[in-house]
């Protein structure tokens, strides 16, 4: 276990959150509830059919578990929803019929304040995670988009914060133009902050570092890296960079003698999803880093989407970090 997971699941416990994990009918999601119960991580909801979570294998006493067809908030989370969607034409019949589904279910208990934040994605498509998440909650205030990060925790590395990097956007956002660059940049960084307690230290990536090419993909990161110098002008931020001139300390003073980040970036932000999604995928896969998310960061409350591939080890990782991300929305 990475210092990393350990100073989650620490600062988890130290101030215990309620998280609801609408997935209660898979089984990597009740091995992970049954190690956060066992170990006082959190607060748990779970939603499933309640008579098959209980004749589970897995100990979950402490768990509040919850069958959506049955629960005594239905009618009133039908009504509230059917109040904040009305004007979108949703129906009464139709927020009721949503009742049904454990994740509208679960981002309800949410929005009432029944639950710090949510945990899926185990066996549900990303879209579907977010869709009621951005109907419902809605983006953070002063927040334009939602993004995700992955947290990179590299063995046997002196780069970027004793081998923990932040690399942001590996999940969403396809294509994202200069102006959500710099907002996923900026995003990014309060999210290292709420997960290390220490300064990032931002690098906006391209092939390129500091017009050694000259082209449209290099010009847009340019742009981004002076749209987010306005938006947050005390970060440590600079762009744009090739990897080794953002990392490696020798690179940097070569390629950017004149950088405030150049050779200690600890977020790197990509310039596209094929770039974040590739280069977070070879360093977990070639460097044996552990990769922890994807993380979601700009809902107004604190949302996670899983992988379908996870594991209940990852589930647990996420959980931690969900709480952490909790607690900050608590203290803001």
């Amino acid at each position: 276990m990475s210092s990393f997971l350990d100073s989650m699941l620490a600062r988890a416990k130290a101030d215990k959150q309620t998280i609801v994990l609408p997935e209660g009918d898979d089984e990597r999601t009740l091995a992970a509830a049954e190690r956060i119960l066992a170990d006082g991580v959190a607060d748990l909801v779970i939603l499933g059919d309640a008579e098959a979570i209980e004749a589970s294998p897995y100990a979950l006493d402490g768990a509040r578990i919850v069958d959506v067809r049955a629960a005594e908030e239905r009618a009133g989370f039908a009504a509230a929803l059917y109040e904040l969607r009305r004007h979108k034409g949703m129906t009464p019949e139709q927020a009721e019929a949503l009742m049904d589904d454990v994740l509208y279910f679960g981002v309800m208990m949410v929005k009432q304040g029944l639950a710090d934040g949510m945990v899926a994605g185990a066996c549900h498509a990303t879209g579907d995670v977010l869709r009621p998440c951005l109907q419902i909650l809605k983006t953070a205030p002063g927040v334009k988009l939602v993004s995700s990060f992955f947290v990179m925790v590299v063995p046997d590395c002196d780069l970027g914060q004793e081998g923990t990097f932040l690399f942001s956007d590996c999940g969403l956002e396809v294509q994202p133009d200069a102006e959500k660059l710099a907002h996923i940049a900026v995003n990014s960084a309060k999210s290292w902050r709420t997960l290390m307690g220490t300064e990032p230290a931002v690098a906006l990536l391209s092939h390129s570092s500091y017009g050694s090419a000259k082209n449209a993909d290099a010009a847009k990161v340019v742009e981004a890296t002076a749209l987010a110098r306005e938006l947050a002008p005390e970060l440590d931020l600079d762009g744009e960079l090739q990897l080794d001139a953002a990392i490696v300390p020798e690179v940097g003073a070569s390629k950017a003698p004149d950088s405030p980040v150049a050779g200690r970036a600890n977020v790197l932000v990509f310039p596209d999803l094929d770039a974040g999604n590739i280069g977070y995928k070879l360093v977990q896969r070639l460097a044996r880093a552990e990769a922890y998310g994807p993380v979601t960061q700009g809902i107004a409350a604190p949302v996670n989407d899983l992988s379908r591939g996870c594991t209940a080890d990852d589930i647990v990782g996420v959980i931690a970090i969900t709480c952490v991300q909790a607690q900050a929305k608590k203290a803001e």
